[in-house]
């Protein structure tokens, strides 16, 4: 077994803006993250958890440290293998669903694959396994219009999913769900944890979704607090 964790921050560092203006939203950040965790990731507003995601996810580079994926690192790499990698590696989950409205479920599912140039009969096939997983297989004519909160949410995992990623990004999942739905939700992602080895790495603010997770991260104002496996003792 190698040594080398799937993702390892080091000293990670993000400044908005120059000179008087200028905030520092990240100060320093440190994490390893083994293949096959769940990690949930808390903190206030502006406390760094959402810059920490989207430079875990390949969308902003920090200002200074070092990204590592697999030994990669991250940070020097050029545009299009940053977006290479958000493409084969990565699975994206938001709390608004960002699916196309005119598009139907089996359509929304397909558009990664897309991105990845498969050919026709094997995307409608991934997607439709998709959302067999998901328990949509019902539901792939519909359009977003025609599904709960809780569908669209289930489309956007299985368009997370189909690409098999090694790593799922889930900002605030259960945002704009009820609790039985959000729950729902929060046990579908660990199934796929557990079942698929995916790795897990989600946004919340809210404590009872974090117990889903095997650990938590809390920060704040741009460090990291705490970092323990859920069941530890403060």
């Amino acid at each position: 077994m190698s040594d080398t964790p799937l993702i390892r921050l080091s000293g990670i560092t993000k400044t908005y803006g120059r000179g008087q203006a200028a905030f520092q939203a990240l100060k320093g950040i440190d994490l390893a993250i083994e293949s096959g965790d769940f990690v949930a990731i808390m903190g206030h507003s502006g406390s760094g958890k959402s810059t920490t995601m989207n430079i875990l996810g390949c969308l902003d580079t920090p200002t200074s440290g070092s990204y590592e994926f697999q030994g990669v690192r991250v940070e020097e790499l050029q545009r299009n293998q940053r977006a290479l990698l958000r493409r084969h590696y990565l699975g994206f989950v938001f709390q608004g669903f960002n699916l196309l409205s005119r598009t139907t479920a089996l359509e929304n599912v397909e558009l990664p694959l897309i991105y990845r140039g498969e050919a026709a009969a094997s995307r409608h096939a991934a997607a439709r396994e998709a959302l067999r997983q998901v328990g949509l297989q019902e539901w792939e004519h519909h359009t977003p219009a025609e599904l709960s909160g809780g569908q669209q949410q289930r489309v956007a995992i299985a368009r997370a999913i189909v690409t098999r990623p090694a790593v799922l990004l889930a900002d605030e999942p259960t945002g704009n769900l009820d609790t039985r739905t959000s729950q729902e939700i929060m046990e579908l992602i660990g199934t796929f944890n557990r079942e698929q080895g995916i790795t897990v790495l989600m946004v919340t603010h809210e404590p009872d979704i974090a117990a889903y997770a095997k650990r938590v991260i809390r920060f704040v104002d741009g460090r990291v607090e705490s970092d323990r496996r859920n069941g530890e003792a403060a």
